[in-house]
C-alpha cells in the first residue's frame, strides 16, 4: 500500500477579505473531490487573508499511480486563474 501526500501553498490574489479567501479555496476543494478520488483539505493559514495551504493525500497499490494522480491535482489547481502556486512538495510514503 502506497499513500501519497501532498501539500500545496497558495496565494490567493483576488482576496480582500476572509470571506473572499473561503469562496476560492472551498470551491477549489470541491472540485477536486469531485474529480479525483483523494482526501483534501486547507491545513494551514485558515486567518490569513491571501495565504492558503492544502494537503491532499491518496492511497493506492502503485507509487506511479498515486504520483500520476497527485500531479493531475496539482495540474487542476495550477489552471485556476484565482491562486498561485506558491510551492510544492509531494512524498511517497
Amino acid at each position: 500500500m502506497i499513500i501519497g501526500v501532498c501539500t500545496i501553498e497558495l496565494l490567493v490574489t483576488d482576496s480582500n477579505s476572509l470571506k473572499d479567501k473561503r469562496q476560492v479555496v472551498k470551491s477549489l476543494i470541491d472540485r477536486v473531490r469531485n474529480r479525483f478520488n483523494v482526501s483534501i483539505s486547507e491545513v494551514e493559514h485558515q486567518d490569513l487573508w491571501r495565504r492558503a495551504v492544502l494537503g491532499i493525500a491518496c492511497v493506492a497499490t502503485d507509487q506511479q499511480f498515486a504520483s500520476t494522480m497527485l500531479n493531475k491535482v496539482i495540474e487542476l489547481v495550477e489552471g485556476e486563474p484565482r491562486v498561485l502556486v506558491a510551492s510544492c512538495q509531494m512524498e511517497m510514503l
